[in-house]
């Protein structure tokens, strides 16, 4: 026997045939109804990529797609914040599919820093790491981002200073401290990420902390705190009495 045409077809009256809805078509539908009436937590990872998918590849069954870039980059927050090069290496993934989980991981980030920005920092812990892990946890390279605070501690704005390689980024002390003066911030967090996941602090990212700390402070810049951010979590400096 021949293979099953996926899009099968069906006699009308008068010996007429017409094609019937793709097979896929009653799984998307049933997987838009569970998201719907459940939420986020009742689908799992290459579910969700999948109801991502839909609108750019509509005339495709996604779910092999899905399971595909799960197995390559490991979890939805690894596809999403993977670079637009690494997904382009994946088949069946053009430029329209990689636009809708670009614009996921965008939406994730102004959302997280909403929240950092609505309330004095030091108050809101949780919202700051959540920011961090979303822009930062998942990149390849290492990022070096500073939050500059005002005397209230509110995020006054934050930047990325440096982009590295996947195990270093060059750090300038007096540079950091110039900028914090530029924009009249009286503390810094200082952020970078591991990308090989793990957040253990290094001897030079203790030795780096510290000098950024003996130059801010005879100028009045406190650093609160030095984060490391990766995909296994984040270390702090500060809570492990490292500065």
């Amino acid at each position: 026997m021949g293979k099953t045409n996926p899009k099968e077809t069906v006699t009308l009256a008068g010996g007429a045939e017409a094609a019937s809805s793709p097979h896929y078509h009653g799984h998307r539908q049933r997987l838009r109804e569970r998201f719907r009436s459940a939420g986020g937590d009742a689908v799992s990872d290459y579910e969700l990529l999948e109801l991502l998918l839909f609108r750019a590849i509509p005339q495709r069954d996604v779910k092999p797609l899905a399971k595909s870039l799960i197995e390559k980059f490991g979890s939805f927050g690894e596809v999403v914040a993977a670079p637009a090069t690494r997904l382009a290496e994946v088949k069946g993934l053009g430029d329209s599919a990689i636009t809708e989980l670009k614009l996921v991981a965008a939406a994730a980030q102004r959302l997280a820093r909403g929240e950092v920005k609505r309330r004095p920092v030091l108050s809101s812990w949780s919202s700051v790491l959540d920011y961090c892990r979303a822009a930062m946890a998942f990149a390849e390279k290492e990022q070096f981002r500073i939050l500059f605070l005002d005397k209230r501690n509110q995020l006054i704005t934050d930047e990325v200073q440096q982009v590295g390689t996947v195990d270093h980024t060059p750090v300038y002390p007096r540079e950091i401290v110039k900028r914090a003066l530029e924009l009249s911030a009286t503390a810094v967090i200082l952020v970078h990420n591991h990308p090989s996941g793990d957040p253990t602090p290094s001897q030079a990212d203790i030795q780096m902390t510290k000098a950024i700390v003996d130059i801010a402070k005879p100028l009045g810049i406190s650093v609160h705190d030095h984060l490391i951010v990766g995909k296994e979590g984040h270390a702090s400096l500060k809570g492990l009495k490292l500065m």
